[in-house]
């Protein structure tokens, strides 16, 4: 799994409550029916089978704050709120230079790699954003 999606998964995982997954079901395929067979007539409250699935439901509002902030730091001071470090530090993840490249090349980073304080914000704008994107909820300084 990708680093981002790591994330993603330990922080949505932990507060939402589990979602039925929207599948998209094929309808069977008939036998097409001879030329000069009568066509079937249509069974009522079916849906065609052409039709298109059903909108899914909106994910749940999930609290980020609350779940990061409820998480153990492990009596190391994280701020989580201002830095990328730090919020890899605290769901368990490697936080290294190494690592914060590879989860800037999976969210394109177009900017300065060897310049890691310019990079590190930008990870952490992202990140916050796609948390926002993604039905979480942040305080307004986070987005």
């Amino acid at each position: 799994m990708s680093i981002f999606g790591t994330i993603m998964a330990k922080v949505f995982g932990q507060g939402a409550a589990a979602q039925p997954a929207a599948v998209a079901v094929e309808a069977p395929v008939a036998n097409a029916p001879a030329a000069d067979a009568p066509a079937a007539a249509p069974v009522p409250n079916e849906a065609p089978a052409d039709a298109a699935a059903a909108p899914a439901t909106a994910p749940a509002e999930v609290d980020v704050a609350a779940i990061l902030d409820g998480m153990d730091d492990h009596g190391q001071d994280l701020d989580w709120r201002k830095s990328i470090v730090d919020l890899m530090k605290l769901l368990g993840l490697d936080s290294s230079l190494a690592a914060r490249k590879q989860l800037a090349e999976e969210l394109h980073f177009d900017g300065d790699e060897h310049d890691s304080a310019a990079m590190n914000i930008w990870l952490h704008e992202q990140v916050m954003t796609k948390f926002a994107e993604n039905g979480g909820k942040l305080p307004a300084d986070l987005h």
